[in-house]
């Protein structure tokens, strides 16, 4: 897990890292620390964070403008506030915050957020996209489609789209089993996003029309009809 913390003071950073290396020793957690928003807002760009700890009260950019910048880039990742005025939770709301913890934060506090995460993120289930500018998570829930094109393949998400180089066929073997199917030699597409099928094409999620091979025709209507049955029980 990639966590980030933000606070201006460095005593603040020293504890909650101490409470982190202390609690989850064994696992793999990486903590980078950060003095002011306008750096973790860089570093983010280039590799982000699965959790980010801010300080509200911080000398020019606060944590709530900070956050909102964040989200901007993210709609996944969880932000806890650290302050000693709760009177700013209602603040939280605009960013979808994760919770708020009073400074200096407990050793239980910081404990309960990121076990929460930690059960949160065992359950989703993810792939990693490697691009040229950087490794990118990508939820699998979030892929509406998948498209080759020559040696090159695009996955289209309702967050953006991604391209790197790949082979279609590897990606069909490692999402057949998770709702996915494979409806054209150029294109793989979640059956949970798909909308409406009407003869040899389909609408999916965000208005894509893509097309159904005819050799696949009858094996997509009933892996359709299968996934569609499951779903309704």
């Amino acid at each position: 897990m990639r966590i980030a913390i933000c606070d201006d003071e460095k005593r603040f950073i020293n504890d909650f890292s101490a409470i982190v290396d202390k609690l989850y020793k064994s696992l793999d957690m990486i903590v980078d620390e950060f003095s002011d928003g306008a750096s973790l807002l860089r570093s983010f760009a280039a590799r982000r964070y699965d959790i980010v700890f801010l300080d509200i009260e911080m000398p020019g950019m606060d944590g709530i403008a900070l956050a909102k910048k964040l989200r901007e880039q993210s709609e996944d990742v969880y932000i806890v506030f650290l302050t000693g005025h709760i009177e700013y939770a209602i603040k939280g709301y605009e960013v979808n915050a994760l919770r708020y913890l009073t400074k200096p934060a407990s050793e239980e506090s910081v404990r309960e957020v990121l076990d929460h995460v930690i059960k949160k993120q065992n359950s989703e289930k993810y792939i990693w996209v490697r691009s040229r500018s950087a490794d990118q998570k990508v939820r699998l829930s979030d892929i509406i489609f998948i498209e080759a094109q020559d040696q090159n393949l695009i996955i289209c998400t309702q967050n953006g789209s991604y391209e790197f180089r790949a082979n279609i066929g590897e990606y069909e073997q490692m999402l057949t089993p998770e709702g996915f199917f494979r409806i054209h030699r150029s294109y793989i597409v979640s059956l949970s996003k798909i909308v409406s099928v009407s003869g040899k094409e389909l609408t999916a999620a965000g208005g894509y029309k893509l097309p159904i091979a005819r050799a696949k025709e009858k094996e997509f209507k009933d892996a359709f009809m299968s996934f569609i049955s499951k779903e309704a029980f």
